[in-house]
């Protein structure tokens, strides 16, 4: 989605509300003529007279057609979201209303905005950089308080502020590195080569550690993948029916009833859990059932967390003890459950609880004690180094970017190990640059721009 330098100078519109019927809809307008054709329509005041950040009561009209009282908010350049003037039009919700104002609009001159055009035109008019300009999509799209905090830090420039002080220290030794070439006769040293290894070093345990929070952001932001996995009538329908609290899943007494996944998503204090009801792990026969229980498996070896759930009047010690080697032999976090408590004897309890004492005991058909598990849950996904305000990778983009970073950052020690001349040097240096510069947008492509916000929605 590149765009023609006439087309950077259109005023565009668009529909910033949801679509479908509301008791109001606002349509903005970006651009240097965006007041100019608001006010050809519009009945009241004349806006091309009024004040920054005011808002106008008054009817939008076609020629002597009244379409709708509105309400219009005006944003005069550069004080606005994409430093264009900006004018939002709140009219009544209807279909009708808003697609008779628009095409009003676009006859008087404005054009129609692609997917996200106005998020686009504020990163190209230096409102905020480009991982702030995707924090905006993702705060959007935010479903938990966790995506919400990550996506709002990144918004507010947490993330872009470590990358540009990572990029500002290497900026200098690049500076001095590239000087020194213009005296390779002299053989003066303007960057001291300990002083730029202790530089990259700090770096790369810098990029290292936002690198692997990607692990933790990645699971903020799509939710955690969590299997329900256990022996046909384990309970695992019903547990899953219990989290959602609704019958989402077919409970029968019949062994073997889940033959493929059921998923869902349920809030867990503040993260999205994507849980997956499988088919029974047990040796069958039967040809339908025997490709569930191979994709459970598969499943498990793809799980961010696996709750294994076993009947306490049905399991003994011996099938637990087996089943829990195959889990820590799997090497996915797993919460032993123990289910029926309501249904098992006390003498196995205690034993159970004697010898993992980690397991955590409910009855999913009478709901009971649901909240340990949960909070056992909460405490294996461990949101402690989130919660404390660090910076945490959510975008795969960014991701990518960090680790080419880092390759490059170890080809600068390897150099300086291996006293390799300046120009090879510098230019391992302007590599580490590149891709620093890649997450924030001081290098970038026509194509990396219209992938990015050619996922955005068209109002925004």
């Amino acid at each position: 989605m590149a765009f023609s330098i006439s087309e950077k100078e259109d005023t565009i519109v668009a529909l910033a509300t949801p679509q479908g019927l509301g008791a109001i809809a606002v349509i903005r307008l970006s651009g240097k003529d965006a007041i100019k054709l608001c006010n050809e329509v519009f009945s009241g005041k004349d806006l091309e007279k009024q004040a920054s950040h005011t808002i106008h009561f008054g009817t939008i009209r076609d020629e002597n057609k009244i379409i709708d009282e509105v309400l219009v908010s005006l944003f005069i350049a550069p004080k606005s979201f994409t430093k264009e003037n900006v004018v939002e039009i709140s009219t009544h919700g209807s279909s009708y209303i808003i697609n008779q104002v628009i095409k009003l609009l676009i006859r008087k001159g404005a054009r129609p905005a692609k997917p996200g055009e106005f998020t686009q035109r504020a990163f190209l008019n230096g409102q905020f950089d480009l991982a702030q300009a995707e924090a905006v999509a993702d705060l959007i799209h935010s479903d938990s308080e966790a995506s919400h905090q990550a996506a709002l830090h990144q918004m507010r420039g947490g993330f872009s502020h470590e990358i540009k002080a990572l990029r500002d220290q290497l900026i200098h030794f690049a500076s001095m590195i590239e000087l020194e070439l213009d005296f390779v006769e002299e053989d003066v040293e303007f960057a001291s080569r300990s002083d730029l290894q202790a530089l990259v070093e700090k770096l790369l345990k810098v990029v290292e550690q936002l690198i692997s929070s990607f692990d933790l952001g990645n699971v903020i932001k799509n939710g955690v993948p969590t299997v329900i996995a256990g022996k046909p009538n384990a309970g695992k329908s019903t547990l899953l029916n219990a989290l959602l609290n609704e019958e989402k899943a077919i409970v029968s007494d019949i062994a073997g009833t889940t033959r493929d996944f059921i998923e869902d998503e349920i809030n867990i204090g503040g993260v999205i859990f994507r849980f997956i009801d499988t088919a029974g792990l047990r040796e069958t026969t039967d040809t339908i059932e025997k490709i569930g229980v191979t994709r459970t498996q598969e499943k498990m070896k793809t799980a961010s967390l696996i709750l294994y759930l076993f009947d306490l009047s049905d399991t003994d010690m011996v099938e637990i003890n087996r089943d829990i080697n195959k889990l820590e032999n799997l090497g996915v976090p797993f919460v032993k459950v123990a289910n029926k408590i309501d249904k098992s004897n006390r003498q196995f309890i205690n034993e159970l609880k004697e010898k993992h004492p980690d397991t955590i005991f409910i009855s999913a058909g009478q709901k009971e004690h649901l909240d340990d598990l949960k909070d056992k849950i909460l405490e294996l996904v461990n949101l402690d180094k989130f919660k404390t305000g660090n910076t945490v990778v959510t975008n795969i983009r960014h991701y990518d970017s960090l680790v080419k970073t880092r390759e490059s950052l170890l080809d600068v020690l390897g150099g300086i190990d291996n006293e390799i001349t300046n120009d090879f040097l510098a230019m391992d240096i302007r590599r580490s640059l590149h891709f620093l510069g890649e997450i924030t947008g001081e290098i970038t492509t026509d194509d990396l721009l219209a992938n990015i916000f050619s996922k955005f929605c068209i109002g925004k």
